[in-house]
């Protein structure tokens, strides 16, 4: 999955009409970095169907960018469309089952 800046989320998530992935995440964060490899498997099994995307919410600057995204918890993955939040799941229903899901139910 590539990373995301707060620079490049304009082209690679606002500026697309179909649906994008995108895994926010922290330095800090035990239950994203736990999550992580499950969620770059779910990025291998979809590859081709859905951009997806991770965004280190770590990086120097972007808290009011955060902020702006509604990012206030972590972890966090969310389905844009048109460079809107349409979809989440957050920490406490984060499981490879509920974010497979919710992929299915926007690649429909």
């Amino acid at each position: 999955m590539e990373e995301l800046t707060k620079e490049s989320f304009e082209e690679k998530v606002s500026q697309v009409e179909g649906p994008v992935l995108v895994d926010w995440w922290g330095d800090a964060c035990t239950a994203c970095k736990a999550f992580m490899p499950t969620m770059e498997e779910i990025a291998v099994k979809y590859d081709g169907k859905m951009p997806m995307y991770k965004f280190n919410t770590s990086q120097k600057g972007c808290r009011r960018f955060c902020i702006k995204q509604r990012i206030l918890g972590l972890p966090v993955i969310g389905i844009y469309k048109n460079g809107e939040k349409v979809d989440e799941v957050v920490k406490e229903t984060l499981s490879r089952e509920n974010v497979e899901a919710m992929i299915e139910k926007h690649l429909q």
